[in-house]
């Protein structure tokens, strides 16, 4: 029941990789239920898909090179993620 993926290059990829899981289980009528499992995200539920989306296009753009600093005014999820 197993299925064995290939490993992934890099931790960055498995960034907007959240498993899914249908609970089947539970009388909820007419109903599909989801859950995404967060707790296997790299960074737990922090914002990492906005952070690595961030950090991309700065550095599409020629704003973030190599050894740059990234200044972020932010105490919650997202100062999180570009901590990673």
């Amino acid at each position: 029941m197993s299925r064995l993926r290939p490993p992934y290059a890099s931790v960055l990829d498995l960034i907007g990789q959240t498993p899914v899981v249908e609970l089947t289980k539970f009388d909820i009528g007419k109903c599909r239920l989801f859950i995404k499992l967060e707790s296997q995200n790299p960074g737990g539920s922090i914002k990492d898909r906005i952070a690595l989306s961030m950090i991309a296009d700065a550095e599409k753009q020629g704003r973030l090179k190599r050894g740059g600093t990234i200044v972020e005014a932010t105490a919650g999820n997202t100062g999180l993620g570009l901590a990673q």
